[in-house]
């Protein structure tokens, strides 16, 4: 079995600031900075850079074709900067009246004239903060949204089936600490499993009786720092560290930013979590028995070889004998033997690639 460590990375990551307790905190969040947002979009002959009037060494402020003054994020100065051509790191420690003249030949004399798409927030104080400086064509999905739709089918990601996970299967209080529920002014990350109606197996690992809780990932960003995904998977158990445990069938959708990603999120991602959210565990359990019946005999090397090269074929067979004492004979042996072979590969994104690999796998079952 394999291990993911999505999870892990944003628990060990994040501020005290960007931890949550429920989708309706995180909801209440996105919700306010959604309302407080517009985006628009100007020529980058429009976009000026000035010293701020506050600070006019070190401060930087955007005025567009209006007038009206915006300061920066860190990450939106950078995509700023690449628009100019300047690398942002060099244009944050100089004087701000000579990065100002660096970033506007860039963005008026340097390059051709194009639209840029600018995501701007009111503050409090109702100064302007400019989030994001993306391409004008930028498919820009809310996390606000995505709250929306996990609260209508999840609840408050505290009490239903789908929650925060415990720790080693056993609910814990959840706290600031152990949170898998995050976001930003650049992202936002909600992990939420149902560790209480557990899939039994009769032959879950060496032959012996054993079960997995579901799970799932869903990520966004509104300012281009990510793709917009979801990832959803069978696990054993969540350690204290947040790494998922014993992880199968893994299947991950990921959309890019392009301008019908919110039709995509429509249309692609928000059916599944909905069947997510519906789904007994007994239709689960019902594909893997299936898959642990389907026998495959002399069309073992077919099989894998229509989906791996030889020198894969050799190691998924490999992984199964010293996982499971014994050669490949079923669906399911196959999916073990992938998830096995998962585990001893060093890079996430290869290790997820296989575990996806798998998840496909298992869907045959279906066909």
């Amino acid at each position: 079995m394999t291990t993911l460590m999505q999870a892990s990375h944003q628990w060990a990551s994040r501020p005290a600031d960007q931890r949550f307790l429920s989708l309706h905190e995180l909801g209440a969040k996105t919700g306010y900075e959604r309302k407080r947002s517009a985006g628009k979009v100007i020529s980058s002959r429009s976009v000026t850079i000035e010293p701020a009037k506050d600070d006019p060494i070190r401060g930087l402020q955007i005025v567009g074709g209006q007038g009206n003054p915006a300061t920066a994020t860190h990450w939106s100065f950078g995509q700023l900067a690449s628009l100019a051509g300047a690398p942002a790191s060099y244009m944050r420690g100089l004087p701000a009246p000579l990065a100002a003249d660096c970033m506007n030949f860039g963005l008026k004399i340097k390059r051709d004239v194009e639209d840029v798409g600018l995501l701007l927030t009111k503050q409090e104080d109702d100064s302007l903060e400019l989030r994001a400086a993306t391409g004008p064509r930028y498919g820009r999905v809310w996390n606000a949204d995505i709250v929306d739709a996990l609260v209508n089918r999840f609840g408050d990601g505290r009490t239903g089936d789908f929650r925060v996970p415990g720790e080693f299967g056993q609910q814990v209080p959840i706290t600031r600490d152990n949170t898998t529920i995050y976001g930003s002014d650049r992202d936002m990350f909600v992990f939420l499993a149902d560790e209480e109606n557990r899939i039994e197996m009769a032959n879950r690992r060496d032959g012996k009786p054993g079960s997995l809780a579901r799970g799932f990932f869903v990520w966004n960003s509104e300012v281009g720092s990510q793709s917009l995904g979801a990832a959803f998977f069978l696990f054993d158990y969540v350690c204290m560290n947040r790494i998922v445990w014993g992880v199968q069938q893994f299947k991950e959708i990921r959309l890019r930013h392009t301008v019908s990603a919110p039709d995509k999120w429509l249309g692609e991602i928000t059916p599944v979590l909905t069947e997510y959210a519906n789904a007994a565990a007994g239709p689960v359990e019902q594909t893997i028995k299936a898959a642990q019946e389907k026998k495959l005999g002399d069309d073992l090397d077919k099989f894998l070889a229509s989906r791996f090269t030889r020198a894969e074929m050799t190691q998924v067979k490999q992984a199964h004998e010293r996982e499971e004492g014994r050669p490949i004979e079923t669906l399911w042996d196959v999916t073990t033997a992938i998830t096995a072979h998962a585990k001893t590969i060093e890079w996430q994104d290869e290790r997820v690639a296989w575990e996806r690999e798998g998840g496909k796998v298992l869907d045959l079952v279906a066909a």
